[in-house]
């Protein structure tokens, strides 16, 4: 029997691509967020909460899953993945909605969801370029097509623009703002008659980094953070990493053409922009809260607010995302829920962003798999005991923007992190207390192989457990998760 009495709504906002750093409340000064804030004020932020994957679809196959990528099969971008837990949350009278990106591949999969109102990336330009999302459709019910990489290409200064460009069409048609307001819709037209899981996806700030003007004069007009990177580091990179710096110089994904020796005026503009695009979504979070405040419901409602993982915006000598850096595998985590949990709260044990999964669930009366990867955050939000984890691990396949290695893990403790690539001689190590920008690579570092040695260890009994832990679930979820 479906369970509906006092089980909360649950409001769960994901942006794409969103650093850790963007959040005014979370310490980032050059930042204008107060919606965002707002959450912050009256909720529980996990200060180290990291993805399991540094890419788009891989973590959130996990997060929806429950399973680490090795175990649920979903490695790279583009690999076919739509079952997930939301089923769960309908079998006990849930009226689950998911409206913007989502990232499923079918990109339509159900995905346990009653309703679905797709938006995808803004510049898809392989895989599915010819499918028609929400946002598709409304331009063209406006006679346009959405700017895109074939006429940003067009430009004389396209390759100094690092994919930074304003959006010059109406501003309700920025797919942020669209997102939004199709939230705002559906919130204001439909009616309360079941308890509610709604996941939004903005597609923001994930490249193109594309404001409206006024929001980008804004951040152009303000000192912001620039990535400072030495030759030394350069030189240190691992050669996968050094494969994706010109890979992408020579390939432009997400209409971002990169360069080696960007100009600081150029990632001025790059970074100024993505900032733009955060706080525009921040405005639409705002608009979000609103009505849900008009809804009635808010005393029962609980609020996530988060991203599937973040970006180097030169960092390191890198363009985007794939290598797991923490600028990329950090990345905020707000629960707000005043009436349920205290609020003004951080939490600095580390946990991983699929976390959510088994929380969620918790909170809708459903009992997690007992084979799930990801374990309940609810301890943490309840005030109880809470020690968090020991470790987290990140996992890429090889991709379009990963090309010089076919898979790499990442294992990160509170003070040191090593990641290693599946068959090569090289990896990465840092001494997260003594270089917290990860720039000294100590893979190599004689006075470092104890703790190399150590992590490794932790690595191979992490895939053994792995392995026992999920023998059952393997049999019956990864394979038609893997053939949806």
């Amino acid at each position: 029997m479906p369970k509906t009495a006092n089980q909360p709504d649950i409001v769960l906002i994901c942006t794409d691509q969103q650093r850790y750093d963007t959040i005014a409340a979370l310490g980032a000064s050059h930042m204008d967020t107060p919606n965002i804030d707002r959450l912050a004020q009256h909720g529980v932020t996990f200060t180290q909460c990291h993805v399991t994957a540094p890419s788009c679809v891989p973590c959130r196959a996990s997060l929806f899953s429950g399973y680490y990528p090795h175990t649920n099969g979903v490695l790279a971008n583009g690999q076919p993945w739509s079952r997930t837990w939301v089923s769960e949350l309908a079998a006990v009278g849930y009226q689950t909605v998911n409206i913007g990106k989502m990232h499923t591949i079918p990109y339509d999969a159900p995905a346990g969801f009653s309703e679905r109102f797709v938006v995808e990336n803004k510049d898809r330009f392989m895989e599915g370029r010819w499918y028609f999302d929400e946002w598709d459709k409304a331009l063209a019910a406006h006679g346009l097509k959405k700017q895109q990489r074939v006429d940003y290409r067009k430009r004389p200064d396209y390759k100094d623009r690092l994919g930074a460009f304003t959006w010059d069409m109406p501003e309700h048609l920025h797919s942020d703002v669209f997102v939004g307001g199709m939230v705002e819709w559906w919130l204001e037209t439909k009616p309360v008659d079941k308890p509610l899981f709604l996941v939004v996806g903005f597609p923001g700030p994930h490249p193109p980094y594309d404001p409206t003007p006024e929001y980008a004069e804004k951040y152009m007009a303000r000192d912001v953070p620039l990535p400072e990177v030495t030759e030394e580091e350069i030189a240190g990179l691992p050669a996968p990493f050094v494969e994706k710096r010109h890979h992408d110089v020579e390939v432009d994904h997400d209409s971002v053409s990169w360069k080696l020796n960007p100009t600081r005026d150029e990632l001025h503009r790059l970074r100024a922009y993505y900032y733009a695009n955060v706080e525009m979504i921040d405005r639409e979070v705002g608009e979000i809260l609103d009505a849900l405040e008009k809804r009635g419901r808010m005393d029962n409602t609980i609020i996530i607010f988060t991203s599937d993982h973040g970006d180097c915006l030169g960092d390191h000598g890198l363009s985007q995302k794939w290598a797991p850096y923490d600028e990329v595998t950090r990345v905020p985590l707000i629960i707000s829920a005043p009436k349920r949990f205290t609020g003004g709260r951080s939490v600095d044990q580390m946990v991983q962003l699929f976390d959510l999964g088994p929380t969620i669930l918790e909170w809708a009366g459903v009992t997690p798999d007992s084979s799930f990867e990801a374990v309940s955050l609810n301890p943490a939000l309840e005030g109880d005991d809470f020690e968090g984890r020991t470790h987290v691990f990140c996992e890429q396949g090889g991709d379009v923007n990963l090309t010089g290695a076919n898979f790499l893990t990442m294992v990160r403790s509170e003070t040191h992190k090593l990641v290693h690539f599946r068959g090569m001689d090289c990896g990465q190590m840092f001494d997260l207390v003594a270089d917290p920008k990860e720039v000294r690579n100590l893979w190599d570092d004689p006075g470092s192989a104890a703790i190399k040695a150590s992590l490794l260890t932790v690595l191979m009994e992490w895939h053994i457990d792995s392995a026992v832990q999920t023998r059952d679930a393997r049999k019956r979820v990864v394979a038609p998760m893997a053939l949806a």
